[in-house]
């Protein structure tokens, strides 16, 4: 058989009481995040840490400077190419996903403003059977409308 050491329990004071919800209330939540979040990069930081990279002279200083920002020495190689090719300020505002069609978007647009003019067409064809059935009535009871005599049909 094993040999363990059994733990005689006392009955706990109020005092050992608050100590274990203290303890237990500083302890953080040891609870994962369940999907990591891709870090993203916005230009003015990008341009930042290529400017301390390009300023970087001593061995070993951007080994530093990638640890201390938490990149790999690829992003730099991206960032200069994207930088030299195109320019410092669009270079590095690069979207990600697929590019909008500009065809594709204003045959959309077309398609939106077609179907407001139908639903527009259809509710002036209400409007005016209803504003007919008014001039009707008004008619059959004997009532006078300015509008009557203006519009003739």
């Amino acid at each position: 058989m094993h040999n363990r050491k059994q733990k005689i329990s006392t009955p706990a004071t109020s005092h050992d009481r608050k100590d274990v919800a203290s303890s237990e209330a500083q302890r953080p939540d040891p609870e994962v995040v369940p999907t990591a979040k891709r870090r993203a990069f916005s230009a003015a930081e990008k341009l930042r840490i290529l400017a301390a990279a390009d300023a970087c002279a001593a061995p070993g200083e951007i080994g530093a400077l990638l640890r201390r920002e938490g990149i790999y020495s690829s992003h730099l190689a991206t960032w200069r190419k994207q930088r030299q090719s195109v320019g410092e300020a669009a270079a590095l505002e690069r979207k990600r996903g697929p590019k909008a069609d500009p065809a594709a978007t204003q045959t959309r647009r077309v398609l939106e403003l077609e179907k407001e003019v139908e639903r527009l067409r259809a509710k002036l064809v209400k409007a005016d059977l209803i504003i007919d059935v008014q001039k009707k009535l008004s008619t059959l009871l004997g009532l006078s409308t300015s509008d009557m005599q203006s519009e003739p049909k």
